[in-house]
């Protein structure tokens, strides 16, 4: 039987299914800044959402922290002993002072923000298969498996959502991972090698970390892009495998995994997308969902540049403009009237805060 956990409590209705908590960000003694990660993304995001008016702190579903017994569901408890050594952590965040500070102080620090993120994927996952759709303002941590972290990847947290819902929600059998991503996925991809359930398409930078040809094995439609693609290129092989991913396999839950690393002039992913490419990149797989009614589960996964914290919210605002992140659900839900009645008042509610 699943253990008692706290991360699948009952949302408020006149919540948005967008999940943050300002526990996400690191902030420690500049630490941060030794990483090309801006690891106060996630909070900018928030803040740019809020001042177009489209939340607010009360619509925002509060992201609890994974506790142990939450990522004993994938991580082995030999890999989380591992992390209470700071070296292991110096190593998988790459950032190598890490290794010579305390482990109290590395747990409150590095990790409790990089646990904080993995529940709100977790609570993400179920929110999406109630509202069709979800967004986690952080996670897409696709570099973790079970037992080892790397890229700044610390815990599995697509792996524990999607095997979360799984185990825990009626109806949800099959998944499809979409990983757009600059990197390739090797995390989720080493966890369900063996795993027909689960669905993989990963689109990425042939040239750049971590280049695991073992993991590749998992992937069912492969995407390897050159140094410097655009968008022309791009979005046309987006729409074309998304398209063909899920005509392939009608899944009762996507993931997408929306890294913003594909940005032109990112240090990490050397592809050269403008932003108004990933807005549409976006749209097309919301669409690509929203038109086959299969809920949605969004993490914004990598991004090493100062602007892409704007982009994010500019892709969540229009989302939102174009109908496929609030009015009517895409599900089978939206047959149910309570929670046709609870989309309702959610909308009424934000339409009143406007």
């Amino acid at each position: 039987r699943p253990h008692r956990t706290e991360l699948y409590q009952n949302v408020p209705s006149t919540c948005w299914p967008i999940v943050y908590s300002p526990d996400y960000n690191i902030t420690f003694m500049g630490l941060e800044k030794l990483h090309p990660f801006d690891a106060g993304k996630w909070g900018k995001v928030i803040d740019f959402l809020k001042e177009e008016k489209l939340i607010v702190d009360d619509l925002i579903v509060q992201a609890q922290e994974a506790t142990e017994e939450d990522l004993l569901v994938v991580h082995t408890r030999r890999y989380l002993s591992k992390l209470k050594w700071s070296f292991v952590v110096a190593t998988i965040t790459e950032i190598p002072p890490v290794l010579f500070l305390p482990n109290f102080l590395v747990q409150r620090k590095v990790l409790k923000p990089l646990r904080t993120q993995t529940g709100g994927t977790i609570m993400a996952g179920k929110l999406a298969v109630d509202r069709g759709w979800a967004i986690n303002v952080g996670g897409g941590f696709h570099h973790c498996s079970s037992d080892k972290g790397g890229g700044f990847c610390a815990y599995a947290d697509i792996t524990l959502a999607i095997k979360f819902l799984f185990e825990r929600v009626q109806g949800v059998s099959k998944a499809t991972i979409i990983d757009l991503d600059a990197h390739q996925g090797n995390g989720h991809e080493r966890d369900f090698i063996d795993d027909n359930r689960v669905y993989i398409m990963d689109a990425y930078n042939r040239y750049i970390y971590p280049g695991d040809g073992f993991a590749k094995r998992a992937i069912k439609r492969k995407v390897e892009l050159e140094w410097g693609t655009e968008d022309t290129e791009y979005l046309q092989k987006v729409q074309t495998h998304v398209e063909g991913a899920l005509n392939e396999l009608k899944p009762d839950i996507i993931v997408y995994n929306a890294g913003t690393d594909i940005l032109d002039g990112d240090p990490l992913g050397g592809l050269a997308i403008s932003p108004q490419g990933i807005v549409k990149r976006d749209e097309i797989v919301f669409k690509a969902a929203r038109s086959r009614r299969v809920p949605i589960l969004m993490v914004t996964s990598g991004g090493y540049q100062k602007r892409t914290a704007r982009i994010i919210a500019d892709s969540i605002i229009n989302l939102h403009n174009l109908g496929l992140i609030d009015k009517e659900l895409a599900t089978s839900g939206a047959e149910n009237p309570k929670v046709e009645q609870m989309l309702r008042k959610c909308t009424k509610d934000l339409t009143n805060l406007s």
